[in-house]
């Protein structure tokens, strides 16, 4: 039998438990040669907290769901799918179905290192926010874009009674 790549669902913020769970039960019940490997997607995203504060974070990818390269048998189905915190695997009409190669690949392609990191912050478009850094501190506009992949916001600022579009990067404003 080949060794395949499975999806599981979980319960969402049991990824970790039910990872952990995994490798107990494949040791204690002598299945390392039926279970090979789990993976839990992730990624690290830099988020902006209030002030400009930037603190890299790892983010899973798919919440809820966990990869598993096994040899599908009656044996490992049930060790898996018994497993605490999975609620079954992906799949049509309740069996379990792998993923291909490619699938596989394009989902680890985005957990991996050398993917450009993102950037997450709380500033939304519409926001009124101030800037506190550069030639414009101390002016207050509206947020008319953001652009997380770029650090960036656009903002509205009023300069001699004109709404003036202003590139600035996230740690250059906070929200009013």
């Amino acid at each position: 039998m080949a060794k395949k790549w499975y999806v599981l669902h979980t319960y969402s913020g049991y990824e970790n438990k039910v990872r952990d769970n995994l490798l107990t039960r494949i040791e204690t019940m002598g299945l390392e040669n039926n279970v090979f490997k789990i993976e839990i997607p992730t990624e690290t995203v830099t988020e902006i907290k209030e002030g400009g504060k930037r603190k890299e974070v790892e983010h899973k990818v798919f919440p809820g769901y966990v990869l598993v390269r096994m040899e599908l048998d009656d044996r490992s189905w049930a060790a898996v799918r018994n497993t605490p915190g999975v609620t079954g695997f992906v799949g049509v009409q309740g069996n379990p179905s792998p993923l291909t190669r490619e699938e596989y690949n394009k989902i680890m392609k985005r957990s991996d290192r050398e993917v450009p990191k993102k950037t997450s912050t709380a500033i939304e478009v519409g926001q009124s926010v101030k800037v506190i850094s550069g030639p414009l501190s101390d002016f207050d506009g509206v947020v008319a874009e953001v652009s997380p992949d770029a650090g960036k916001v656009k903002v509205l600022v009023s300069i001699f009674g004109r709404e003036t579009p202003v590139e600035l990067a996230f740690d250059q404003v906070s929200t009013i």
